[in-house]
């Protein structure tokens, strides 16, 4: 049992290793069905990268194929979420160490190529842009608050999200697209003897 629940986490961990399938996952949890076709204009990424990432979805168990529909000469496939787009605590501590740090190895590799690419394409210079460094001194419980206030975080993110679409859908997005941002959390223990023992 244990070692089918690992395999479970693994494959989840791989779903959401790339942002567009975290964001796949994401849009289908919140609005339920969708084709690949409706995902890529409203995510706004190619159709080509989104049916790639939702096949991967399916080979990982992650979403399954709902129905299929004829249109426009063409078959098109509608998919569900079987998975959430996050890994919990629980998930997250029964992975193998190593999975762990290649899984954030490619996390980071990702926030660090958007933010590049962002600071090339001037997308910092907005004044509510937020970039803050803080190093933090905690014991095991400040620790734990920290962590437990950056999930609530998270999850107020998504909800606000969730509002945004909501107020387009319900008043129309008089021409304007939506903006696009991305959110990246890191609470982590420094290494050496900053560190301490744990």
């Amino acid at each position: 049992m244990q070692g089918s629940r690992h395999q479970l986490d693994e494959r989840l961990a791989k779903a959401l290793s790339h942002p567009l399938r975290q964001r796949i996952l994401q849009r289908l949890n919140e609005d339920g069905v969708r084709s690949p076709n409706e995902l890529s204009r409203e995510l706004g990424d190619p159709l080509g990268n989104v049916s790639y990432h939702v096949r991967i979805l399916r080979e990982l168990d992650c979403v399954e194929l709902v129905r299929t529909e004829q249109r426009r000469g063409a078959l098109e496939h509608y998919y569900r979420a079987t998975a959430e787009p996050w890994l919990d605590d629980g998930q997250w501590e029964r992975l193998p160490a190593a999975f762990r740090r290649k899984t954030l190895g490619r996390v980071l590799s990702q926030i660090l190529e958007g933010a590049s690419a962002a600071s090339h394409e001037e997308s910092f210079d907005h004044p509510e842009t937020t970039v803050d460094h803080l190093q933090l001194e905690l014991d095991d419980e400040g620790w734990s608050q920290v962590a437990a206030l950056l999930h609530e975080t998270q999850d107020a993110a998504l909800r606000i999200q969730s509002e945004s679409r909501r107020r387009r859908e319900e008043h129309g997005a008089d021409g304007k697209d939506p903006v696009r941002t991305e959110l990246a959390l890191l609470h982590f223990r420094r290494g050496g003897a900053a560190a301490g023992s744990s």
